[in-house]
């Protein structure tokens, strides 16, 4: 009896060192992942190759646990599709313009505000910083986890007349992201402001559907808008910066070391990101000008800050007195 009962103690402990080696092999095997990365702009702009470079460090720093796909063209969604699939856990990690974030937390309108931003630095010394912290922390509450700040660059127009004074765009029908500051913003000048998906304006712009359209220059020559419209006017009216983001539910899936591998490669590649952005603007800008596109540097930067003041005043009371004050403050 007395070794029968010694058989089954001993049954019971390797049952149980059974278990736990089992258990551990499974969470190591559900720590195992293959994520998606999804935008909307091409395969050779810098979200996507800065997703490249992000997959290659997390790849090697996982040992290979952690994956990363990257999607570009919107194949897995336009941002709103790739934020609220972030939300229900069917997308993985995305960077998106600020456009559409303020339907999740209304203090991103501020980021979209004209001129809000002379200069890249001065961005930069507001979304590197509290502020910028602060608005990504925010959208916990929409089971989305917010890293940095990537970019996209600073928006020009495109059209088939130069456009160096607001008064240039009085009466044109020009496409702008979905995006109420930015539509209120040229409708204000008198343009009529046409959301539209970037797919579309190439032949909506061919076709005469519209005379003109806004975008940084990145997106200008790889969608190859200057070919329909042969003037870029260099009026950097909205500078771009572009949230880096992912689905709270899938980022609570790793483990404390995955997490902060992939946080800092995401971070680690924001100076490349925005570098990139730079380079290109030069490297584009000059290839334009090769294929016989003429790029308006000549415009009146205080003109244009001055005629868009209304739109600070539809958004004051929205966005808040303060928040766009701490903006321009933080930025000294």
């Amino acid at each position: 009896m007395r070794m029968m009962k010694k058989l089954l103690a001993g049954a019971a402990v390797c049952c149980g060192v059974a278990v736990f080696v089992l258990g551990g092999a499974s969470a190591a095997m559900a720590a195992k992942m293959n994520l998606k990365a999804g935008h909307v702009l091409a395969e050779g702009h810098s979200y996507h190759l800065s997703w490249q470079k992000v997959a290659e460090i997390v790849k090697a720093k996982t040992n290979g646990d952690i994956t990363i796909d990257v999607f570009a063209n919107s194949t897995i969604g336009n941002e709103r599709d790739l934020i609220e699939g972030m939300q229900l856990g069917t997308v993985d990690l995305a960077v998106v313009s600020t456009g559409p974030m303020s339907n999740f937390s209304p203090a991103f309108l501020v980021l979209d505000l004209p001129y809000i931003f002379p200069t890249y630095e001065a961005a930069y010394k507001v979304l590197d910083g509290p502020i910028g912290q602060g608005m990504l922390d925010s959208l916990s509450q929409n089971k989305l986890k917010g890293f940095c700040y990537w970019e996209n660059g600073f928006r020009n127009v495109t059209a088939k007349k130069p456009t160096p004074n607001p008064e240039d765009v009085k009466g044109l029908k020009i496409r702008t992201m979905e995006a109420k500051v930015h539509m209120a913003t040229f409708n204000n000048l008198g343009a009529v402001a046409t959301p539209m998906a970037m797919g579309e304006v190439y032949t909506a712009l061919q076709q005469g559907a519209i005379d003109a359209q806004e975008n940084p220059i990145a997106n200008i020559y790889q969608a190859k808008f200057h070919e329909v419209n042969p003037y870029v006017t260099m009026t950097r009216h909205f500078y771009a910066p572009s949230p880096v983001l992912m689905s709270q539910a899938v980022w609570e899936k790793l483990t404390p070391e995955q997490q902060k591998i992939l946080s800092d490669a995401i971070i680690e590649c924001r100076t490349f990101a925005r570098d990139e952005i730079k380079r290109g603007e030069k490297e584009y800008s000059e290839a334009m000008k090769k294929e016989g596109v003429t790029i308006v540097e000549d415009v009146d930067l205080a003109k244009w800050r001055e005629a868009v003041q209304p739109t600070y005043d539809q958004f004051e009371k929205e966005i808040g007195a303060d928040l766009i004050k701490q903006v321009q403050d933080a930025q000294k």
